[in-house]
């Protein structure tokens, strides 16, 4: 009897101790800590794994070779099923191989990463309208992680979860979350974290000189401008913090973009003069919303990464002063 005591107590001093190096190793970072090493890491980490990336219950693999030489980001994103598909980047310029139809997409990108376009950026300033708090521990891909939560107030805009790696601080999987359900979720199935990877793993096999090529031009030339129109009734938070006149690829109209940000969340509105019948109404795809209407001679469009409540209130209460 008294060698089970002496066991059980062994046991739950041992208990306790390891519940103390969690909480130490909680403690050991603030949240916002770790977000900003977070994102040094996602500027500077070089890596080969396979991600599978699930948006509306569908399943993509893909295998991605992401290194970063004198701040230039060079990468190859192959998907693992179907097309084929073969994307080739270096800086903004861009490559996407389509073997099944021999042809060849040449695009400019921005700066910011398609595999992880809902994390937080760099300029991201936490309001009121969020939290931030470290969750729990995980492993993901055979390596130990840290949860970390950012949980919004109201319903116009979702949540994250992102499981950070303990070593590195990369993000090895991202959730974006809505009442309870998760919209979309990117995972490492495997990752080799090494700054060690040969150029020959940025290529192709695909002869591409008998394709068909096809170039993209930027979707917009814009500057920067005061515009009379603002929302009078916008989700708290919610501010201006940039507006230009475009002209779009394929039209000769002008159109005024404000982009509206919360600091995390970000919502464009587009304002043109209306042409043809136009297309008003909700559309969605993902976790992407959009919603469109017409006011007077004027056609507004507000789409975002946030909930459809979130650009039918700011749509609809777009006003010119």
């Amino acid at each position: 009897m008294r060698t089970t005591r002496l066991r059980m107590t062994s046991e739950l001093i041992l208990s306790i101790g390891l519940l103390l190096a969690a909480v130490n190793a909680f403690a050991d970072k603030a949240p916002d800590e770790w977000l900003g090493s977070m994102l040094a890491a996602v500027q500077s980490t070089s890596y080969e794994g396979t991600v599978v990336r699930v948006v509306d219950g569908n399943a993509e693999a893909l295998r991605v070779v992401h290194t970063i030489s004198d701040g230039v980001v060079h990468e190859k994103i192959v998907a693992q099923e179907g097309s084929a598909l073969v994307i080739l980047r270096s800086g903004n310029k861009v490559h996407k191989i389509f073997p099944d139809r021999q042809s060849v997409l040449v695009e400019e990108w921005d700066d910011e990463s398609r595999l992880f376009s809902t994390l937080p950026s760099s300029a991201m300033q936490f309001g009121s309208e969020y939290d931030l708090a470290l969750d729990r521990r995980d492993r993901i891909a055979g390596r130990e992680t840290i949860v970390l939560a950012i949980r919004p107030h109201d319903n116009y805009r979702y949540g994250h979860r992102i499981w950070l790696d303990t070593e590195t601080s990369f993000p090895l999987q991202t959730q974006l979350v809505y009442g309870g359900k998760v919209l979309e979720q990117v995972k490492f199935a495997d990752i080799s974290i090494t700054q060690d990877i040969p150029a020959s793993l940025l290529t192709t096999s695909f002869v591409t000189d008998q394709f068909t090529w096809f170039k993209q031009s930027s979707s917009a030339h814009g500057n920067d401008v005061e515009t009379a129109w603002a929302s009078d009734e916008l989700p708290a938070g919610f501010a201006a913090i940039a507006t230009h006149e475009e002209v779009i690829s394929g039209s000769d109209d002008m159109v005024t973009h404000i982009l509206f940000s919360d600091g995390l969340a970000n919502v464009s509105v587009f304002v043109s003069p209306i042409s043809g019948a136009g297309a008003a109404g909700a559309t969605s795809m993902g976790s992407s919303n959009s919603f469109c209407l017409l006011n007077g001679g004027f056609e507004i469009t507000a789409v975002g990464e946030v909930p459809a409540a979130t650009v039918k209130q700011i749509a609809t209460t777009m006003r010119q002063r």
